[in-house]
């Protein structure tokens, strides 16, 4: 079908959430202020840990890196989203949605990448403290992070050239707020063969792996608590865990939500409703979970507001 051809494609229509007119003004002003609140949020989070010298630790190294790489995450699809309910369009260019599939691929993966990082840490600080510092120094923290981008770029970016050979009609319609990967697959009009089995290969590589590493850090977790006399030393131990385990359980479980909701519910609409908690809402909680579960960043957010009201 030559019509059908990408190269004479020059946009895709995104078919958003809701087409009822009257939704549109709320689902603004939804997504607009959930948006604020996760790159707020976030946002303060770098600030306090890059300002107080006693968060300069690997774990809240890695913490800040998860907080940009939500920013980055949620800011990939939602601004599109936003200026198409304001415009009244459903226009998204063909390397418009390339890009979106690109970073969201890059987003998504980093932060699995991330979560097992943070989960390492946790095994080498509760099952080997003494050796700690030595173990997490600066270079190997940096080295770890710098290893994720690598993985994920080299991914996202044969993902993406595996899409551009294949053929889409003219006015493609994608039942979705943002242009996902899987949905980009099922409208091509070419063979995906090559497509979907590097993308069941990347999918375990970002997720089966990724959540393995974490069972396996916690596991071991559990069996130095086990091992420890002090019920107050065991509940000072994996109250450091805490926060890291609300945005892991957060994260994969709405991740495998959206799986589940998507092969048992049939419906394109409802299946993006679903995508909203781990593009959105997930992304939004993590500073809350952060803030509001851990001693040391509440007690970081307090110094600056108890040094302002005693200047009042």
């Amino acid at each position: 079908m030559e019509s059908g051809n990408h190269t004479e494609v020059s946009e895709f229509l995104l078919l958003g959430l809701s087409e009822d007119p009257e939704l549109q003004p709320l689902l603004f002003g939804v997504f607009l202020s959930m948006y604020l609140i996760t790159v707020l949020g976030n946002l303060l989070i770098i600030l306090v840990i890059g300002t107080d010298s006693h968060l300069h630790t690997p774990m809240y190294f890695f913490l800040s890196n998860l907080s940009f790489i939500d920013i980055c995450f949620i800011s990939t699809t939602i601004p599109k989203m936003l200026v198409n309910i304001q415009t009244q369009s459903k226009d998204i260019s063909y390397m418009g949605c390339l890009t979106q599939v690109c970073f969201l691929t890059i987003f998504v993966g980093l932060d699995n990448f991330l979560l097992t990082v943070m989960a390492y840490d946790r095994f080498v600080a509760i099952c080997h403290p003494l050796h700690y510092t030595v173990i997490m120094n600066p270079r190997l923290c940096g080295l770890l992070v710098l290893i994720s981008w690598l993985i994920i770029f080299w991914i996202s970016l044969i993902h993406i050239l595996l899409i551009m050979r294949l053929t889409f009609c003219i006015g493609t319609e994608i039942p979705h707020f943002f242009c996902e990967l899987a949905q980009v697959l099922k409208l091509a009009r070419s063979d995906t063969l090559i497509n979907n089995i590097f993308l069941y290969v990347t999918t375990a590589l970002l997720c089966v792996f990724p959540l393995t590493g974490i069972l396996f850090s916690y596991a071991h977790i559990v069996s130095s608590l086990m091992k420890m006399n002090s019920t107050e030393g065991k509940y000072k131990a994996f109250s450091t865990c805490g926060s890291h385990l609300s945005v892991v359980s957060l994260f994969y479980g709405t991740g495998l939500g959206v799986y589940l909701s998507s092969a048992v519910i049939h419906s394109s609409q409802r299946n993006s409703i679903a995508s909203v908690m781990y593009t959105v809402v997930t992304p939004m909680l993590n500073p809350f979970i952060y803030s509001l579960r851990n001693k040391d960043v509440k007690r970081a957010l307090g110094r600056p507001l108890s040094r302002a009201a005693s200047c009042l």
